[in-house]
């Protein structure tokens, strides 16, 4: 059983991340694998240094014959088994490239189609019914894309994502408290999460003008870049800071490479989705024994087992964040042993050896091998 990724581009993201995460431990998943990509990105060097066979295939158009051609060939001369595409648009032209052939397509939904125009929203409503396997990342996901699409159910799965926990290292030293000069009182606090519409990042400011107006020492980090075609969104979030007086208490870090370690000298992790179909943030943050609080949108309360190893807080309600999150700030010792105990709970249930082999029982279900 040989399985091929279909990547759009190496560019940092949740799903390149993941990938990433797969490749460099190709040596335990079970079977064989191989990428094919479209475009180049920040992570092209990291996914080579994998040792995992890659592959540029890039298409002049969305009816460039030619690709589908060198596709085929390349699936065939590679003994491929299974293409696993990551978006619709690869799964359609792996079903094209594979025609009459025994070649089987997958197609893993990453996110929700609430943001898709009329044609993307076309695409997935034909490409869902003729993939041989669709895989979901949360079971609240796949309920909504069974509610939106009707497909078949039996060809469908939860396969929730992993996480290379190795990364996740105890930080060596308080490197971030000395650099900007943060005093052993003052609580450091963070969030991580590119911004976009699937994130809510307003509601985490107007909940630190809540936490500052009640006098509390505390600094924040925004880690996470300005979305092409959504900078307004990062643009409204440092606005509002800086006509609250938070201009001196609240970072804006950009995209970031160092973010394990930056996650290991929080004190708490603070998060708001919008519509997040797994939160790998989220279990990044729970993974490095930091106290999180999130909102209890649907799928935070699937990853978080109904808010047992995590705080909730009732969604877009910055006060009763705030009302969740005082107690913390007086009793932090508690909070930290709790999520001490959420770390060992984390790394078991969502590693990256978990993944790979509950994808390698899924493929078996649809090959010959």
């Amino acid at each position: 059983m040989r399985i091929a990724y279909l990547l759009g581009s190496l560019n940092r993201g949740g799903t390149e991340t993941l990938l990433l995460d797969c490749f460099r431990n190709a040596a335990i998943a079970g079977f064989s694998f191989v990428g094919i990509y479209r475009k180049e990105g920040i992570l092209a060097d990291d996914f080579k240094k994998t040792g995992v066979p890659l592959f540029r295939l890039t298409p002049k158009s969305k009816t460039d014959i030619a690709y589908f051609v060198k596709l085929r060939k390349l699936l065939i001369r590679n003994d491929i088994t299974i293409v696993h595409a990551q978006q619709p648009l690869d799964a359609l032209y792996a079903r094209i490239a594979t025609i009459r052939t025994n070649i089987k397509v997958v197609l893993t939904f990453h996110g929700y189609d609430m943001e898709a125009g009329k044609t993307d929203k076309t695409l997935i409503s034909w490409i869902i019914r003729h993939t041989d396997l669709n895989i979901f990342v949360s079971k609240s996901q796949k309920k909504y894309y069974h509610q939106r699409y009707r497909f078949a159910e039996e060809n469908s799965v939860t396969v929730y994502n992993g996480i290379s926990f190795d990364k996740l290292t105890p930080a060596k030293s308080n490197s971030w408290r000395a650099e900007l000069n943060i005093t052993t009182d003052t609580i450091l606090l963070g969030s991580v999460g590119n911004f976009g519409a699937v994130r809510d990042q307003l509601t985490i400011c107007k909940f630190l003008k809540l936490l500052n107006d009640k006098g509390v020492n505390f600094r924040f980090l925004f880690v996470g870049k300005k979305n092409p075609g959504e900078e307004w969104r990062y643009d409204q979030c440092v606005n509002f800071c800086n006509e609250n007086g938070l201009e001196n208490k609240v970072l804006f870090l950009g995209a970031r490479s160092d973010v394990p370690d930056i996650l290991t000298q929080l004190d708490a992790f603070i998060y708001a989705t919008d519509h997040d179909t797994f939160g790998i943030a989220v279990i990044e943050a729970m993974a490095s024994s930091v106290p999180v609080f999130v909102n209890d949108w649907e799928v935070m309360l699937e990853i978080t087992d109904s808010g047992n190893y995590a705080h909730l807080y009732n969604t877009k309600d910055p006060k009763d964040l705030l009302h969740q999150f005082l107690p913390f700030t007086a009793n932090p010792v508690l909070y930290k042993q709790k999520a001490e105990e959420t770390a060992q709970w984390v790394r078991e249930t969502y590693s990256i050896g978990k993944h790979l082999n509950h994808l390698k029982e899924t493929y078996k279900t649809i090959s010959n091998c």
